[in-house]
C-alpha cells in the first residue's frame, strides 16, 4: 500500500473512531473552537519567540521538496548532556503530505542535526538509518534514541531497503552521537504484536535508570496488529514488561504518540491523543493519573522543576483558526499554568493538526518546539 493511500485510509479511520467515541467534529471554516480549550487559550503567556534560530547551511539541503536552506517536516527535538541541542527531522521532506519520508534522500539530507545553543550547525548524522522516523530521546550519556514507524516495503513506488536489502522501519535505534547504531530494539522491516516486534513505535524515552519506554501503535486506528501499548525494556534492550491495549478505558490507549519520563516523581507520561488525554504511570505501568484538561495533546515534556509542556490543540486542524499551541502546567497536579499561542499561518501549513510535536527545555528555561506544520524549529525564552 502506498503512503498516499495509507494516509487517505486513516483520515476515514480516523473519522470512524471520532463518531464512535462522540467526539464532536470542527467542520473546516468554522471558527468554533472547544469552550473548555479557549480557556486554556487564555491563560498568560511568559515566552516569547526568538526569531532566526537556529542557522540553516543553504547548502544542508538538495531542494528536492523543500527550498534550499528551509526546513522540512521537523518532529522531535532534544537536549544533549553538554548543552547541545538534537533536531530529529524527516529530511528537509514534506511530501508525500503528512507522510515526508527519509527513504532514499541521500548525503544531503541527514536526519539527525546537532547545534550550539547558539544555533549553529555542528553535524549530521543518520544517512540511510531511517525510512520515516518519528520518536526521539537522548540519555544522560549522549546517545540518542529513534524509532522509525514505516510499515510499507515500498515508499512512493521504490523498495524501501537499506544497503544490506533489509526493509527499513518497525525498530528503534540506540545511535551514537557520532552515527554509530550500537542496538536496535524490534526487528527491522517485521512488525507484530509479540515482545521483540512492534507496529509503528511512535515515542521513546530514557528513564533515569537506562531503562528504555516505547509507545507502540502510532496509528491507532488502522496498524495491522492492533498494537496500542507501552513497552518497557532494560537499558541493555531485553524485554521487561508491556501494558495497555487499545480502547477508551483508563490505562488503554488510542494512538499512543508521544513519551517522557521524568520530574521529581520519575513518572512515566504518555500522550494518549486518540483518547484525548494525557495518562500518567509509575515505572511499573501502574496508572496514577488521567488528565482531560490539555485538549488534544500530541507531545510532552516535564523539566527538573515539575512543569510539564504539551503541545496541544482543540480541534485537531478541523478549524479555520489556529487553536493550537503549548499548555505549561504543573507535573504533579496537572493544573495548566500558562499559554505559549501557535504563531503559524494554517492556509500555508501542509499539515494543520500537530502543533509541537516535540518539545523540549534547556538549563536557562529556553523551550524549543519541533514543528511538523509549519516546517519549522521554534525556540522560546521566558520574559523577564
Amino acid at each position: 500500500m502506498s503512503f498516499t493511500v495509507r494516509a487517505g485510509l486513516r483520515l476515514v479511520a480516523n473519522a470512524v473512531i471520532v463518531a464512535a467515541f462522540g467526539v464532536a467534529a470542527h467542520a473546516q471554516g468554522k471558527n468554533d473552537v472547544d469552550p473548555e480549550y479557549a480557556k486554556l487559550s487564555k491563560l498568560p503567556n511568559p515566552y516569547h519567540l526568538v526569531t532566526g534560530w537556529p542557522t540553516l547551511p543553504a547548502n544542508l539541503n538538495d531542494g528536492k521538496y523543500v527550498p534550499h536552506g528551509h526546513w522540512g517536516e521537523v518532529i522531535r527535538v532534544h537536549m544533549a548532556p553538554d548543552g547541545n541541542i538534537w533536531v530529529l527531522h524527516r529530511c528537509f521532506s514534506n511530501q508525500p503530505v503528512s507522510m515526508a519520508s527519509c527513504f532514499d534522500r541521500g548525503d544531503a539530507n541527514p536526519p539527525l542535526l546537532e547545534f550550539t545553543p547558539a544555533g549553529k550547525l555542528i553535524k549530521g548524522i543518520g544517512v540511510g538509518l531511517l525510512a520515516y522516523p518519528h520518536g526521539f530521546d537522548v540519555d544522560k550519556d549522549g546517545n540518542l534514541y529513534v524509532s522509525d514507524i514505516n510499515n510499507h516495503p515500498t515508499i512512493l513506488g521504490v523498495a524501501a531497503k537499506n544497503a544490506a536489502g533489509v526493509t527499513l522501519g518497525q525498530d528503534v535505534l540506540k545511535i551514537s552521537p557520532d552515527g554509530k547504531v550500537l542496538m536496535t530494539l524490534g526487528k527491522e522491516g517485521v512488525g507484530g504484536p509479540g515482545t521483540d516486534t512492534f507496529d509503528e513505535p511512535s515515542g521513546v524515552a530514557v528513564g533515569p535508570d537506562g531503562a528504555i519506554y516505547v509507545t507502540d501503535g502510532h496509528g491507532g486506528y488502522d496498524d495491522q496488529f492492533n498494537n496500542a501499548r507501552v513497552m518497557k525494556f532494560s537499558r541493555d534492550g531485553k524485554f521487561i514488561k508491556t501494558w495497555g491495549k487499545r480502547g477508551p478505558a483508563p490505562g488503554d490507549f488510542q494512538g499512543p504518540h508521544d513519551i517522557f519520563v521524568g520530574g521529581s516523581k520519575g513518572w512515566v507520561y504518555v500522550v494518549d491523543r486518540g483518547n484525548k488525554r494525557i495518562q500518567v504511570f509509575d515505572q511499573d505501568g501502574k496508572l496514577i493519573t488521567i488528565w482531560k484538561q490539555f485538549g488534544t495533546p500530541n507531545s510532552v515534556f516535564v523539566d527538573k522543576d515539575d512543569n510539564i509542556f504539551v503541545g496541544s490543540g482543540a480541534s485537531g486542524g478541523k478549524s479555520a483558526v489556529n487553536d493550537r499551541g503549548i499548555v505549561v502546567g504543573n507535573a504533579i497536579t496537572g493544573e495548566p499554568k500558562y499559554f505559549i499561542p501557535d504563531p503559524g499561518d494554517l492556509t500555508k501549513m501542509i499539515d494543520t493538526g500537530s502543533s509541537a510535536s516535540g518539545i523540549a527545555e534547556d538549563a536557562e528555561g529556553n523551550i524549543y518546539a519541533a514543528d511538523v506544520g509549519e516546517n519549522n524549529l521554534r525556540k522560546y525564552t521566558k520574559s523577564k
